[in-house]
């Protein structure tokens, strides 16, 4: 493999990774104060946004979203929406913003750090993301989205390892079926599309 289809091969590795879905599990604190007080609010526009995010009409989504955290500003579940919706809108940094205020406000959702792990590949900020989605795992260890994003971090690492050593040794002739192995098991994630933006899983958002 030449050194140019090498860098088109990490180029394109980014997209395959997954995001969270858009349903996520309500941390304690949030179930109880949604429930406290004597009125009764309204109840949270999440399908509506779901479904306006499934449709692509993000900046609909992102304004009811952000209408209805106006009012409830701690909601965690529209936040997790409205940091999706970001992402789906390109605006990596308004994104990364508001999964990392998730983090730490509700440290105990592993769904954060999996889409905030998923905008760190995509900058290429490996160990950043191996760093969330280990923290992922470590919140829930049956959480099959993160396994599948960390497989392809460490993928895309190796794949850096043998690009930096066929740099420095191109006539070494046990990486060439090193990194067609690689290619040809990474084919399928490179053709996927990011599940950071699906709103089922991360398996972008998904």
């Amino acid at each position: 493999m030449s050194r140019q289809a090498l860098r088109a091969l990490l180029a394109g590795m980014g997209a395959g990774f997954c995001l969270a879905g858009a349903a996520m599990a309500q941390p304690a604190t949030a179930a109880a104060s949604a429930v406290s007080g004597s009125a009764v609010p309204a109840p949270a526009p999440y399908t509506e946004v779901q479904r306006l995010l499934q449709a692509g009409q993000y900046p609909q989504a992102l304004a009811m979203a952000e209408g209805w955290l106006a009012r409830q500003a701690a909601d965690p579940q529209m936040r997790f929406l409205q940091g999706v919706i970001q992402s789906r809108m390109g605006n990596a940094v308004q994104a990364g913003d508001t999964f990392t205020r998730l983090t730490q406000d509700y440290p105990e959702l592993p769904e954060p750090y999996n889409n905030l792990a998923v905008l760190h590949a995509q900058q290429n900020r490996l160990d950043e993301a191996r760093a969330a989605l280990e923290m992922a795992l470590r919140l829930n260890p049956g959480y099959a989205v993160a396994h599948q994003n960390l497989g392809d971090v460490y993928a895309r690492m190796a794949a850096q390892a043998y690009a930096q050593a066929l740099r420095l040794s191109p006539d070494n002739a046990a990486l060439q079926p090193r990194i067609e192995a690689l290619r040809s098991a990474l084919g399928d994630v490179a053709g996927t599309a990011p599940a950071g933006a699906p709103v089922s899983p991360p398996t972008s958002v998904r």
